[in-house]
This record gives structure tokens, C-alpha cells and sequence, in this order.
């Protein structure tokens, strides 16, 4: 599909363009300028024709700020990957030095660039619009992104030469979703994996805002990759901005298949990775635990296995999660991570038989190791199936499922772990009456 990037400097509206075009919410639209910091992809149509839209952070020229920086490299990258670019300016502050600087770059682009006038709500603004002939970028396309109004009439010039095409079909791919406390590394195993800079690094904490997604497709994976905000505790969380960074967040383990919760071994298992543990536990979604900066730590023969022991005392009672010691900075054990997210994607997926499940598990419930009787009452295990639900949900078919209890389902729990494999996913049990 043609790919066209959103650019200009800061707060001209490029991350309301971009949800406008792509009727979503997954930019976050701020009145602070500099909201947005790495690439957003999204997918748009218009006329039976699709495209692919990248918003970008705001482009500063000159700037020392290191943020300034990673984010003109950032343009500079959409800037390459793109067949059409809409530069945004805005109507209410007119053109600006900054504009002009920017559409100096575009100029010397041998691609279509499109000059897009933002928040032109009234007439008065409507008649400023003559000055940015001065950008030498032809006529200006005055649009209100948050209304809608006049994003009719640049989209009808945008598709005019893209082909017809149609809509590409829901991949179906695994979702990979890294999360993690602030700065511990989750952009830059993105950046190391895919090979590219998809998202902002730097040693700040809470540098990336939204969640960045990015597709995966080499040596045998094929995975799209969710980069997500850190999570801090509440207390923690001041601003307006980060708040909805942290609701993105949130929204990424939702809709992802597994998370990998990245730690910082210099830190340790702290009591916000453990409620980013029980949030991704909740929503059943499979489990990796990458402990990252690994290079940092003194270590002897026994160090891995006593840093292991101790997050399975932690994170106890499900402590069946893999645990992978990494180092993204020196390329350790990055493609273990790789496999061992899809192992638990795959045991996600699993299905069991119901002649198979029954024929195993059941001799085992129903003769050697059935329910403790309970008030006198013996509890005897019928039948066995699993639930057709997107993660590994079984019933046990029983006389007296009231007389369960949570030690007995526990067990059961770990029979099926055991003999399925469900290693890192979470699973649930139910007893019903037959």
C-alpha cells in the first residue's frame, strides 16, 4: 500500500490528523507540545483506496534537547519511508520561522508533499491562508482536524494517483505486547530486533507515550510487537499526559495474545512489576518474564538459579512462567526471548480433544487422586472438555461442585500444565454439575 507520512512542527494537530484519518484513538492528543515522540502506523481508506498512515513527533530544527534530537531522526525515517507527505501548519499562529525551515527539507524531497492548513474553523482564518504561498509548496488544503472540516477535499487529492487496492485482511498474528516499569528497556529490544528505530531511546524514564506497534517477520517469527509506555504506580502518575500514556498501556496487554514483562536486574522484582504481573494475569494472557541489563550484575555459578528461585517465590502460586536472563545492549539471549514467546503463544493457543483429555486426565481425577469427600459427601468427576474461549478454559463435570475446594483445583490445574505443556499461560477451571 502507498504510505503517507503526517509532518510539521510541533502542536499543528498531526496526531488529530492521524486518528481522523485512521478513526482511532491510538495517537495521544494533547495540548503540550511534543506529546508525540515515535512513529505511529496506522491504516486508512478513502474511495475504495488504502493507505498507511505514520504520524510523527513534532520537527525541530537546530535544538540541542536530546528529545529534539531522536525526534528529528524519527521524521527524517518516516520522511524516507513515505510516498506522500502532508506537512501541517497552523491557521491561528500563521506561518513561522520553524515552518519555513521544514518546508525547506520537503523541498528538496523528490516525493509528493502535500500542504495542509490546520485548524481553519472560521472565515477570518480562511483568509490567512494566502501566506503560506510562501512555502513554495502549492496550494494549501485548509482543514479543522478535529471536526472533520475540509478533510474531504485533501483526501480526494491525496488518493488521486494511489491504485486501487483492497483492504488488506486482519493478519491474524501473533500480538506481542512488551511491558515493563519505566526505562528498563522495552524500546530498545524492539529497536534491536527489528533492526530499525522505530521507537525513541534515551536514558529518561517514561520516554515512550504511545504504544508503538511494529511487525516482525525474520528467521522464522512473525510476530507484531506492541511497545508499550512504563507503568508506574498511581501515586507516581502526575500528568495529565502520562495517564493516558499508561491507559495505552493498559489497552496494549488487553488486546495483545502475550506479554513479556521486562524487568531491570540491577533492581530486581519490584511491587509494580507484580501488579503488572496480576494485570496481565487477569486478562489470561500468556506470560514471559525477560530480566534485562543482566550484564550488570556480578555473578558467580549460582547467581541465575538464585535469581530465578526468587522471583518463582514471589510471583507464587503461578510461578510456571518462563524466565529469560537477557542483555539487549550486548545481543544476549534476544532471539530466546523470540522463541520463547511463541512456545507460550502456541500453548495459548492449544486445544485439547475431548476423547483425549478424558481418556488421560480422567482416570486420574476419577480413580487415583479424586476430590477429598467433604461433610460426608464423596464427589465423583463425570466428564471432562475445554471451553472454545481465545485462552485454555476447561470444565470438570461433577455431582457436587460446591464441595470443591481451591487446593483440589489447583491440582487439577497443574495436572493440565503438566501434561499439556501450558507453561506461562494461565489457565482456569470450573466444576459444574453434570
Amino acid at each position: 500500500m502507498n504510505i503517507v507520512a503526517i509532518v510539521g512542527r510541533p502542536n499543528v494537530g498531526k496526531s488529530t490528523l492521524f486518528n481522523r484519518l485512521t478513526q482511532t484513538r491510538d495517537a495521544i492528543v494533547d495540548s503540550v507540545s511534543g506529546v508525540t515522540r515515535d512513529r505511529q502506523y496506522g491504516h486508512s481508506d478513502w474511495n475504495g483506496k488504502h493507505f498507511s498512515v505514520i504520524d510523527t513527533g513534532g520537527y525541530v530544527m537546530g535544538g540541542d534537547d536530546q528529545f529534539e534530537q531522536e525526534i528529528r531522526r524519527q521524521v527524517a525515517l518516516a520522511i524516507d519511508e513515505a510516498d506522500t507527505i502532508l506537512f501541517l501548519v497552523d491557521a491561528r499562529e500563521g506561518l513561522t520561522p520553524m515552518d519555513q525551515d521544514v518546508a525547506d527539507m520537503l523541498r528538496r524531497q523528490p516525493k509528493t508533499v502535500l500542504l495542509v492548513v490546520n485548524k481553519v474553523d472560521n472565515s477570518e482564518q480562511m483568509n490567512a491562508l494566502p501566506e503560506f504561498y510562501a512555502l513554495g509548496l502549492g496550494d494549501p488544503y485548509p482543514i479543522a482536524g478535529i471536526t472533520g472540516s475540509g478533510t474531504g477535499e485533501l483526501l480526494d487529492a491525496l488518493v488521486a494517483d494511489f491504485a486501487e487496492g483492497e483492504e488488506q485482511p486482519q493478519d491474524g498474528l501473533p500480538r506481542i505486547a512488551i511491558v515493563g516499569r519505566p526505562n528498563v528497556g522495552k524500546s530498545s529490544f524492539i529497536n534491536m530486533i527489528t533492526g530499525e528505530h522505530r521507537s525513541v531511546v534515551t536514558p529518561i524514564a517514561g520516554t515512550t507515550r504511545d504504544s508503538v506497534y511494529s511487525r516482525y517477520n525474520l528467521f522464522g517469527f512473525d510476530f507484531n510487537f506492541v511497545d508499550t509506555a512504563g507503568l508506574r504506580r498511581k501515586a507516581k502518575v502526575t500528568e495529565n499526559l502520562e495517564f493516558y500514556s499508561v491507559l495505552r498501556s493498559v489497552r496494549a496487554i488487553e488486546v495483545s495474545d502475550v506479554c513479556i514483562l521486562m524487568l531491570d536486574a540491577s533492581q530486581g522484582l519490584q511491587q509494580q512489576d507484580l501488579n503488572i504481573l496480576s494485570l496481565i494475569q487477569r486478562n489470561n494472557k500468556g506470560i514471559v518474564i525477560v530480566v534485562n541489563k543482566w550484564d550488570l550484575i556480578e555473578k558467580d555459578h549460582n547467581t541465575h538459579r538464585q535469581f530465578e528461585q526468587l522471583i518463582r517465590q514471589r510471583i507464587a502460586p503461578f510461578d510456571d512462567v518462563p524466565i529469560v536472563f537477557t542483555s539487549v545492549i550486548n545481543k544476549q539471549r534476544i532471539f530466546k526471548v523470540l522463541e520463547t514467546a511463541r512456545a507460550v503463544y502456541q500453548a495459548r493457543s492449544r486445544r485439547i480433544p475431548t476423547a483425549e483429555l478424558n481418556e488421560r486426565l480422567l482416570p486420574i481425577v476419577k480413580e487415583q487422586n479424586p476430590p477429598p469427600a467433604y461433610k460426608g459427601k464423596w464427589i465423583k468427576i463425570k466428564y471432562i472438555t475445554q471451553l472454545p474461549t481465545p485462552y485454555p478454559q476447561f470444565v470438570f463435570f461433577c455431582n457436587l461442585p460446591q464441595y470443591i475446594r481451591d487446593p483440589y483445583k489447583r491440582f487439577v490445574e497443574n495436572r493440565l500444565r503438566d501434561m499439556w505443556d501450558f507453561h506461562g499461560v494461565p489457565l482456569t477451571v470450573y466444576f459444574r454439575a453434570k
